[in-house]
């Protein structure tokens, strides 16, 4: 049996978070593997309520245990980090990243009770970290966050180039500058297959390096009259430090607010990447400093409920409050699907009195990922012989192939669970996974198809009603049932209580059932939970959930 070089997404291909990619080589269904992030997406009240992060399914991974060689990490944003606290202990392989990111992963390994020494820390090219059949090496790249890479994995099959997220700034305050000469010298002797970001896919205009938008932010800052917040992605290392510097330079002092505000400043601080951050006072100190000479840096910018920005939106955090005059500032692009809980602090703060200022017209936010101009940039210099788009939903994906065949390129789109044999000349599909999400409800983690969520979905539509009849010696029932409601108006179309409705509609059913009906439990909840669901329809309009108990005496 020949050996083949596969590429399989889990996450991240076909959406944008929730990134887990798989490479491997060897015999079909022997393959040596290598993981390369393991991050989560988020939860929205709509299609997930009550549900604290959504994981990629890895089932297949863990059929494999044995097969993985490591797992690497290509930056520490949640969605290519947040998962390996999870999911470490499943897949038992050795972790390699850069030094910040290493920290972060660590942080994320202890808080779940794994050894943190299992993460490796590595070197930028020419360090060469052997698993398998696989030399890998992190290409350091320009991002929004603080040593981000992509990586060249040198395979039997040729080479391989995985952009990992990036953008081409050679000047992003924090972080490693765009690096041309070195993704030319990895790619001068032939790629195989570039394994490229597609977030920006749609977005013409060349990218614009972080330094564009100093100047306004600090322009902004002077001019505002009274305290001013600013909301960036707390991993954005290089915003926090053009916001507080910013605000230094308009006779302001900064507070940090939020959990993982202050840890990525802390954690940046100590790999000792981030430099001339100004000093930061406490929410006690701030509260005796002139609003005018305020600037707070908060968490929320995706408009997270129990984020730093949606408290200060609902009254006060810490004992700090907006008032009239005060200026707002969203430093952020709103993900898509973010937007309703963005909207909605926006017009919290309105309604305080509070100046809010977003991002609409590109003066004080600048996006970390390539646009297409550096998209046709990278595909130049990197010639590969095969383009995989990653990294963007169904949509990005598609457009980035038509804009690498426009460039004389062989592209394909793969999307979750869809398995890529890049072994010949051109990539071909040789398998479909089955994939999904996984959810971490609570302390547990469920899945998609298991119902938890679903149900939970159609109590929040619907309602939901328990119907309680107990049954005596001789099968007859014990009085008339009697009915709970919850989530639904208690008075419908006869202007008679819900409840009462219901129960006299049960009870004429009772009041007819056979003795047949009356000794089987199934059948009998089963036709009360009918009744019960009609009656509340043609009072309220809505068929409720319905919990029927039956309880027999005897």
């Amino acid at each position: 049996m020949s050996d083949r070089l596969i590429y399989l997404p889990l996450g991240g291909a076909g959406e944008i978070g929730m990134n887990a990619y798989v490479y491997g080589y060897g015999p079909q269904g022997k393959e040596r593997l290598i993981v390369v992030d393991l991050g989560v997406t988020f939860p929205d009240m709509d299609g997930t309520p009550g549900v604290d992060l959504i994981l990629p399914d890895i089932a297949w991974l863990v059929e494999r245990k044995a097969q993985i060689e490591g797992i690497f990490i290509t930056h520490a944003h949640e969605d290519h980090v947040g998962a390996i606290g999870h999911y470490w202990e499943q897949l038992g392989a050795p972790v390699y990243a850069r030094p910040f990111t290493a920290n972060i992963a660590r942080r994320k390994l202890g808080e779940h009770g794994h050894p943190e020494g299992v993460v490796s820390v590595v070197d930028v090219y020419p360090q060469v970290i052997e698993c398998g059949p696989f030399k890998v090496s992190y290409l350091p790249i320009s991002h929004s966050i603080p040593e981000s890479a992509g990586l060249l994995i040198d395979t039997p099959e040729g080479r391989v180039l995985h952009s990992g997220d990036f953008k081409i700034d050679e000047t992003p305050v924090v972080g490693d500058p765009w690096n041309e000469l070195l993704w030319e010298e990895v790619s001068k002797d032939g790629v195989k297959a570039l394994i490229c970001d597609s977030t920006n896919v749609f977005s013409s205009e060349p990218g614009r390096s972080e330094t564009f938008i100093g100047p306004a932010i600090a322009e902004m800052m002077k001019e505002a009259k009274g305290m001013v917040v600013a909301t960036t992605f707390a991993s954005n290392i290089a915003r926090l430090k053009t916001l507080a510097i910013a605000a230094q330079e308009a006779d302001r002092s900064v507070v940090l607010l939020g959990r993982a505000m202050r840890r990525m400043v802390e954690a940046a601080t100590d790999e000792g990447i981030l430099h001339g951050f100004p000093s930061v006072i406490s929410p006690e100190d701030a509260l005796s400093v002139p609003r005018e000479n305020l600037m707070l840096l908060v968490t929320g910018s995706q408009g997270e409920r129990r984020a730093a920005s949606a408290q200060l939106a609902q009254g006060s955090y810490l004992g700090l409050k907006l008032k009239e005059g005060d200026t707002f500032l969203f430093s952020s692009k709103t993900i898509p699907g973010n937007e309703r809980g963005v909207i909605r602090i926006m017009n919290q703060l309105s309604e305080l009195g509070v100046d809010v200022i977003d991002d609409a017209g590109g003066k004080y936010h600048v996006s970390g990922h390539a646009n297409r101009p550096d998209l046709e940039r990278m595909h130049q210099i990197v010639k590969p012989q095969i383009l995989v788009p990653m990294h963007g939903e169904h949509r990005h994906l598609r457009e980035h192939v038509k804009v690498g065949n426009a460039g004389g390129l062989t592209g394909i789109v793969a999307v979750n669970g869809m398995m890529i044999d890049l072994s010949g000349n051109a990539p071909t599909v040789t398998e479909y996974i089955d994939t999904g999400r996984t959810y971490l409800d609570g302390t547990v983690k469920i899945g998609a198809l298991d119902g938890v969520v679903r149900n939970r979905i159609r109590l929040a539509l619907n309602g939901h009603m328990i119907v309680t009849l107990i049954i005596d010696e001789n099968d007859e029932p014990l009085g008339d049932p009697w009915v709970e409601i919850n989530g639904l108006a208690e008075t419908g179309s006869s202007n008679a209580a819900l409840v009462e409705v219901v129960e006299e509609d049960l009870s004429q059913f009772l009041g007819r059932a056979d003795d047949k009906t009356l000794r089987d439990d199934e059948k009998l909840e089963k036709e009360l939970r009918t009744v019960a669901r009609k009656s509340a329809q043609g009072e309220i309009g809505k068929k409720p959930e319905v919990t029927v108990i039956v309880s027999r005496l005897g």
